[in-house]
């Protein structure tokens, strides 16, 4: 037996109302987005993907989630926060290909190689197998356990259900509550030994990526259950009582998800328009020194976690050579700064770059440009 699809509520209805508003407006604005909206899409995905792992307590600094995130270096496999990073970064790529697959459906398959890739790093914690013990979360703040997952002989039981679900049962629900109650699933089984709310989460992406109306980062809410973890927790614990109780309501755990929506779709769409001004901002810079258009690509990757060679040149679609030129450019004017050496140089946005835009931001006014 598992969890219920509860019925829309007015009040349920109302926000989700409100919430395919706000898609088909995410869905407006990234069709017209100009050239920023990969660069910001990255950031996207690394902003979730490392909001997301520290839930579970792994934690990677802000500076270095977009390179850890994209596997462009290689990382220590000792290294636990930056591989779970890694992994799960690697895990929602998969999310990717699978979101559009015509052929795609939901087998066990499907969540045991999602959970290999996220939890490829902990070898000892047998990722891409069902547990064959039992299981209890530990409370944050000790005392009893803050969940007892079912016993691991029912776990095959149980998860041929949920994916029978996933694959032809309250297939009319809207997405979000259909994401909602996959991830209730997973993690109420609690299949894995580990990484069950990594699973959970990705699942959860995947349900609505497969919608195919918005890219994982558009939709995903991994962002604002790691800034409301407690919320998130609390909620989890109203609805399973502390252990597999499926016969309970599962309402509270979904009005919160889509609430969740909502305020990530918000969150994204105030996240586009200041993308669009710094963008401008960019331009008018660059314009104003004549230097080639290209640049500008290379000042916004050095906002974020800086720039090297080989990605901006990837991106600009320039020879090796034009790029070193180009941030020796930027250095020389005092727009970036230098750090590391070798293969591991990185440029980074100056200070003095970084209070014209907050000066132009705060003053509310066009960023047409400046010296």
């Amino acid at each position: 037996m598992i969890f219920r699809t509860p019925i829309a509520s007015n009040a349920l209805a109302g926000q989700l109302g409100e919430l395919d508003e706000l898609r088909k407006r995410l869905g407006d604005q990234a069709g017209i987005a100009g050239p920023w909206l990969d660069s910001l899409r990255r950031q996207w995905r690394a902003s979730s993907a490392a909001s997301s792992i520290e839930i579970e307590g792994f934690h990677v600094p802000a500076d270095e989630t977009i390179v850890v995130a994209s596997g462009d270096e290689p990382l220590d496999p000792q290294d636990e926060d930056r591989m779970a990073l890694s992994c799960y970064a690697r895990a929602m790529d998969h999310v990717g290909v699978m979101s559009d697959d015509p052929a795609f459906r939901w087998v066990d398959r499907v969540v045991l190689d999602l959970h290999f890739d996220a939890c490829y790093f902990q070898k000892g914690k047998d990722p891409g197998q069902y547990r064959r013990s039992g299981i209890e979360a530990t409370s944050p703040r000790g005392g009893p356990p803050a969940y007892v997952g079912p016993p691991s002989d029912e776990v095959p039981k149980l998860m041929s259900e949920v994916l029978r679900w996933l694959d032809h049962v309250d297939v009319d629900a809207h997405v979000a509550v259909r994401a909602a109650m996959a991830h209730l699933h997973l993690v109420s089984v609690h299949p894995f030994r580990d990484g069950n709310g990594r699973i959970s989460r990705i699942v959860q992406s995947l349900v609505l990526a497969r919608e195919g109306l918005l890219a994982p980062e558009f939709v995903s809410i991994e962002e604002y259950l790691g800034r409301n973890t407690d919320a998130h927790y609390a909620t989890l614990h109203e609805v399973q009582g502390g252990s597999y109780q499926p016969e309970r309501d599962a309402a509270p755990w979904v009005r919160f998800c889509v609430q969740a929506h909502v305020e990530q779709a918000r969150r994204r769409l105030d996240q586009i328009a200041e993308a669009g001004k710094r963008w401008s901002f960019l331009e008018g810079l660059v314009k104003r020194r004549n230097w080639p258009d290209r640049l500008v690509i290379a000042l916004e990757q050095s906002l974020f976690q800086g720039v090297d060679r080989a990605s901006y040149a990837a991106e600009a679609d320039v020879s090796a050579p034009t790029a070193s030129n180009d941030l020796r450019r930027l250095l020389d004017a005092g727009l970036v700064v230098q750090q590391g050496k070798g293969r591991t140089t990185r440029y980074v946005a100056s200070e003095s770059l970084r209070g014209d835009l907050r000066f132009h931001a705060d003053a509310g006014r066009p960023v047409h440009g400046a010296d």
